[in-house]
């Protein structure tokens, strides 16, 4: 394949993962709003351990687990302030609340 080729790729790939991410950020504020009606909090460490743990056990490369594993922390802090926002902003009384 040329590099026009591998770009298109890309590309496609970049369009899978924007779906992916925008899923993930769907179950997380699910998530957060579980945690809001049973007062947990929403940094739990145990779970962002157990989150890197299966990430390093499916990395198939090239990618070195130590970087995956920095791509990891951004996706997770992204999803923590948006479970953080979504509790903030939910007020009681209001739907979603």
């Amino acid at each position: 394949m040329d590099i026009e080729g591998w770009r298109r790729r890309i590309d496609e790939l970049d369009r899978e993962i924007v779906k992916l991410i925008s899923a993930r950020a769907a179950a997380a504020q699910e998530i957060g709003r579980l945690k809001r009606s049973t007062a947990l909090p929403v940094y739990e460490p145990n779970r962002e351990r157990v989150i890197f743990e299966n990430v390093r056990a499916v990395n198939p490369g090239p990618l070195p687990d130590a970087e995956l594993a920095h791509i990891y922390e951004r996706i997770i802090d992204v999803m923590r302030a948006l479970q953080k926002n979504a509790l903030a902003s939910a007020r009681p009384g209001e739907p979603g609340s």
